[in-house]
């Protein structure tokens, strides 16, 4: 996801594409627009939706069709991988792991013995053997030394491959509360703050990765999870404000997907997933916010060469835009060279030549 921290960077292959000056005969020029992947709810969207006072369920309904916030009758926990280890995993202020109590002014370890995991003094004494996972929890947060401080419970799992995942349980709502400020800025309008909380809250509730001890990522392969320790007050606010409530479709709670900037259209689908009833391309008026909302970039003849080599050999002479989604992202292309074509699809083309987005348009200049 990640729809807050990507917004200023450059992607490297852009910052390197830059015209390579007067022995470049031709440019290629690629005006595009948005950033990121195009499908339900733009971050800038739900931002100038906030700044308008539209309600949070009002911003929800517009980027998701036929849905419904629903409150959850209980508060379920998380399990989010924070770590993969070679080593031991040292923690404190836990009051009790392994059935041991433990005193929170004191570091402890997660040692991998084995197949299993023990609990050790910070000089690495054994204290109790855990089994395939040591559990530490407290009456605050508890401290991962290397990573940060965590509501909920700390996990250590002995991994198949020999390894320890370090995971937190936590509950949804806390869980929330440590992925808003990662994700937007805890300045915006609290409206927005509110609809992410949903979202946020929703698309940990649907996702399971199937890790061995976990089921979401702490990165941008779920969202971006920073734990207490980045939490504010304003994002928390609004975590508490939606306390338990998620976005359902029937009755089931659904990944509502969210982007930086939709360049004033969203997508309905990602490539090559089936489209499903509750995500629409529907417009987005405030995305124009945006600071990628429009944008341009130039390549040398030799960059382009360069960059989609790996698909063509020899110079490239076209690029041919053979599909675009019901916003302008392309779907399909073809790459056309002096020594061949290869087909190519949208994300991928994208991907190769460091674009914001697959909202783009080719043209060379000689």
């Amino acid at each position: 996801m990640r729809a807050r921290h990507l917004l200023p960077l450059i992607p490297v292959a852009l910052a390197l594409a830059l015209p390579s000056g007067a022995t470049a005969k031709t440019t290629w020029i690629v005006n595009g627009a948005g950033f990121g992947h195009g499908v339900g709810m733009s971050a800038y969207g739900a931002y100038g939706y906030g700044k308008h006072d539209v309600g949070y369920r009002k911003i929800l309904s517009h980027y998701f069709r036929h849905v419904k916030v629903r409150r959850k009758r209980s508060s379920p926990t998380v399990k989010v991988l924070l770590d993969v280890r070679a080593g031991d995993v040292a923690f404190s202020r836990a009051t009790r792991a392994c059935g041991k109590r433990l005193r929170p002014t004191r570091t402890y370890r997660a040692h991998r013995s084995g197949g299993a995991i023990t609990l050790t003094t910070r000089s690495g004494r054994r204290i109790e053997g855990c089994g395939k996972r040591l559990q530490a929890t407290g009456r605050s947060n508890i401290k991962v030394a290397g990573l940060g401080r965590y509501r909920g419970a700390i996990n250590a799992v002995a991994a198949s491959s020999g390894s320890i995942n370090v995971v937190n349980q936590v509950g949804v709502n806390a869980y929330a509360q440590g992925v808003l400020p990662g994700e937007i800025y805890p300045s915006w309008p609290k409206q927005t703050l509110r609809a992410f909380a949903v979202a946020a809250r929703s698309i940990a509730l649907a996702t399971d990765v199937g890790g061995e001890g976990y089921g979401l990522y702490a990165d941008t392969r779920t969202q971006v999870y920073e734990g207490a320790g980045e939490e504010t007050r304003r994002t928390n606010a609004a975590v508490q404000a939606t306390r338990d409530e998620v976005l359902t479709y029937r009755g089931r709670v659904i990944q509502a997907f969210y982007h930086s900037s939709s360049g004033g259209r969203t997508e309905s689908r990602f490539l090559g997933a089936p489209k499903v009833p509750w995500l629409k391309s529907v417009r987005d008026p405030y995305d124009k916010l945006a600071p990628l909302h429009r944008w341009r970039v130039r390549f040398s003849q030799a960059e382009v060469n360069t960059m989609l080599g790996g698909y063509v050999d020899g110079r490239v002479r076209r690029i041919v835009v053979l599909k675009r989604g019901d916003s302008p992202r392309i779907v399909r292309a073809k790459i056309v060279s002096d020594r061949g074509s290869a087909r190519i699809r949208g994300d991928a083309l994208a991907a190769a030549l460091g674009l914001y987005d697959r909202w783009a348009f080719f043209r060379k200049r000689r």
